[in-house]
């Protein structure tokens, strides 16, 4: 199913690559349900970066795992990055942010937090880089029952809900991963969180809009829904809200540093 239903837009095309990154760029504005979504998902996590306190709103913002960088189609200002050369604009490892201490306002992640491979040493990194009450917002892979299916039965990463440790060997910065990690660092093992990183708190967390994603065949497969129905699918999102225990596919989490911190 992982051949036939992907975008023949990404066909020959390298994971990861430079050519990979641009190819999704152009799904996601050509797919008008992808890139609503997309619009969606970044509004909310610009959102958070501008709760920061008033005195720190003149900081930069970064994104981490940034591929070619969507979110300057909102706001150009935010400095995108990825492990990846060419396709940001900078090259980080998020286990060691390249910024002093107490000078970002946020942290943006989309997708990117579960492909840490060591996320203990990232969130101390973020926790000495933000300001005090800047925050780490994220999309990121729900923990939903229909979630858990879909990402472990027909995505190419992993989803390992039952996995011991946050950390995990890293070859391949697209493969090896485990998406279901959101939920074991923040919900599973909440107080191993606490305990570890007293200076942070999930202040915030909230599930997405699925349909429209899921009928649009999202970033990597083809659509599953002729483009004359998206405006109704449009409305069913949300009609559909309150199956979005069972069926969100995606959440937002907003992780706050304390002021005093």
């Amino acid at each position: 199913m992982k051949s036939r239903w992907t975008h023949p837009g990404l066909a020959g095309i390298e994971i990861g690559s430079t050519q990979w990154f641009e190819a999704q760029l152009r799904l996601i504005e050509g797919k008008p349900l992808v890139r609503r979504c997309y619009d969606l998902w970044y509004r909310r996590l610009l959102e958070d970066a501008d709760t920061v306190p008033a005195e720190y709103r003149r900081q930069p913002v970064l994104e981490l795992g940034s591929g070619c960088g969507y979110v300057k189609h909102l706001r150009p200002d935010v400095v995108t990055s990825d492990v990846v050369r060419g396709v940001a604009d900078m090259v980080i490892d998020a286990r060691s942010l390249p910024f002093r201490d107490r000078s970002l306002r946020a942290i943006l992640l989309v997708h990117a937090f579960h492909h840490v491979p060591q996320l203990t040493l990232f969130l101390s990194e973020a926790l000495r880089v933000l300001v005090p009450g800047g925050v780490i917002a994220m999309i990121e892979v729900a923990h939903t029952p229909f979630a858990r299916f879909f990402f472990s039965t027909f995505h190419p990463e992993p989803y390992d809900d039952r996995a011991d440790h946050w950390d995990f060997d890293q070859e391949h910065s697209m493969l090896d991963s485990n998406q279901a990690l959101s939920w074991i660092v923040f919900f599973r093992d909440r107080e191993k969180f606490r305990r570890a990183l007293p200076g942070l708190r999930l202040e915030a967390w909230d599930h997405l809009p699925w349909l429209s994603y899921l009928l649009s065949g999202g970033v990597n497969l083809r659509s599953f829904a002729p483009p004359w129905l998206n405006p109704a699918i449009r409305g069913l999102d949300w009609l559909v809200q309150p199956l979005d225990g069972l069926f969100a596919i995606h959440w937002h989490l907003r992780i706050r540093k304390a002021v005093d911190g």
